[in-house]
C-alpha cells in the first residue's frame, strides 16, 4: 500500500512533531529519490554530497540522497533494497532488525494488489485498490511479532538487530532484508549508491528462484 502522499512547509511537519499541532495519520517526510537537494537544497550546505570512502570502494557517486524525517509510529515494514545504503542519523535513533539474502529461504512472500491510501473529505483515510494493475510481492511477516504458526520456516532465520544513534553510519549492503523503527522525531539522511548486478546478485537470483521452486516460499 502507497501512502497518501502531500506537500507540506517543514514548519507544519515540526509543529505535529512537537505536539504543538495535531494532523491525521503518520507523519513521515520519506519521499526518495533524491529528495534531499530536490526538495530542501537550504540543507545542503550541512550535508557533505556522498561519503568520500564509500564512493571511492564502490568506484562511483550515489544515485540518490535521501532526507527522513517522521513520528516514532513511521514504521518501515520487511523488505530489500537494489542498492548500497549508508545510513546516517543526525538526530534520535533508528532501530533496523537485518537479515542477510542467505536468510531468504525462510523470509516468505505473497503476491497482494497494489493499493493507495486516500484521504476523504471527512478526514479519514480509505484504502483504494489499484484493481488494474499487476499483484506485486511482499513481505507479508512482522519479523517482530512472527506469526510463525503460518511461517514456520522464518524460525531458522536468524535475524540481527542494531540501534544506530546520532552522529553514527550504518552500512546496510545490497540486497539485506531490514524492518526500521525510529524514535520520535528522528532526523537522518542516506546515501544510495546503485548495486552492481554481478556474481553476488546472480547467486541470490538463484536463492531466490530455488526458494520458489521448491515451494518453501
Amino acid at each position: 500500500v502507497m501512502p497518501a502522499e502531500r506537500r507540506l512547509p517543514l514548519s507544519c511537519v515540526l509543529d505535529v512533531l512537537e505536539g504543538q499541532a495535531q494532523h491525521q495519520g503518520v507523519l513521515y517526510v520519506q519521499k526518495q529519490c533524491s529528495n534531499l537537494p530536490t526538495e530542501l537544497p537550504q540543507l545542503l550546505p550541512d550535508v557533505e554530497p556522498h561519503v568520500p570512502w564509500a564512493s571511492e570502494a564502490l568506484g562511483k557517486m550515489p544515485d540518490a540522497v535521501n532526507f527522513w524525517l517522521g513520528e516514532a509510529a513511521a514504521v518501515t515494514s520487511l523488505h530489500k533494497d537494489h542498492y548500497e545504503n549508508l545510513y546516517c542519523v543526525v538526530s534520535g535513533e533508528k532501530h533496523f532488525l537485518l537479515h542477510p539474502p542467505s536468510d531468504r529461504p525462510f523470509i516468505p512472500y505473497e503476491l497482494y494488489t497494489p493499493a493507495t491510501y486516500q484521504l476523504t473529505e471527512e478526514g479519514s483515510f480509505t484504502l483504494v485498490d489499484e484493481e488494474a494493475m499487476e499483484k506485486v510481492p511482499w513481505i507479508p511477516l512482522d519479523p517482530l511479532a512472527p506469526d510463525l504458526a503460518r511461517y514456520p520456516s522464518y524460525s531458522q532465520a536468524q535475524a540481527l538487530r542494531c540501534t544506530v544513534r546520532a552522529g553514527e553510519m550504518l552500512y546496510l549492503p545490497a540486497l539485506w532484508f531490514h524492518h526500521v523503527q525510529q524514535s520520535h522525531g528522528c532526523i537522518a539522511v542516506n546515501f544510495w549508491y546503485d548495486m552492481e548486478y554481478d556474481l553476488k546478485y546472480s547467486y541470490f537470483q538463484l536463492l531466490d528462484s530455488l526458494t520458489k521452486a521448491s515451494g518453501l516460499d
